[in-house]
C-alpha cells in the first residue's frame, strides 16, 4: 500500500486502516508537503532483502525524488526506513529521521500503526520547517 502519491479513496480500504485513518493519513502527508515544500509519502508492505536498498528504489520511483521524503514499513518483518532526497536531506538530518523512527517504532511497539505514522510524518515535517 502506498499512501501520498495516491489519493486513499482510490484505494480498496482492505489493509491496516480504516476510511478515517486513512483520511487523517492523507491530510497530515498534504500538510506535511504543503508547509514543506516537500513531497511526503508512505510506503506500507514488504521489502525485499536489503531492506534499505528496497526502500530507496521505493524513493526513486516518487514524484519529484530530490524533494522527496519516504516512510517505508514492513510491519510482518518489523523494518522501518525513512529516506531523504538530496533536497529533503539538507533539511531533515540523519539525526532527526532517527528521532522520528524511533517514535514511530514506540507507536507501532503498542500497535498503533496509523498514530506512529502520524507522528513520524510530524516529526519529520516540523524538522524540515517551511519550505
Amino acid at each position: 500500500m502506498t499512501v501520498g502519491d495516491v489519493t486513499p479513496l482510490e484505494q480498496p480500504v482492505d489493509g491496516p486502516f480504516s476510511t478515517r485513518q486513512l483520511l487523517r493519513l492523507d491530510e497530515a502527508l498534504r500538510v506535511a508537503d504543503q508547509v514543506t515544500g516537500l513531497n511526503f509519502s508512505i510506503y506500507l508492505g514488504p521489502l525485499e532483502e536489503p531492506h534499505r536498498a528496497a526502500a530507496e528504489k521505493l524513493h526513486a520511483q516518487t514524484r519529484n525524488p530530490q524533494r522527496a521524503v519516504l516512510i517505508a514499513v514492513s510491519p510482518n518483518q518489523r523494518k522501518l526506513e525513512i529516506i531523504t532526497g538530496a533536497d529533503a536531506r539538507k533539511r531533515i538530518s540523519d539525526r532527526d529521521a532517527k528521532l522520528a523512527g524511533l517514535s514511530m517504532a514506540a507507536s507501532f511497539g503498542g500497535g498503533d500503526l496509523a498514530g506512529g505514522l502520524m507522528i513520524g510524518i510530524d516529526q519529520l515535517a516540523s524538522h524540515a520547517g517551511r519550505g
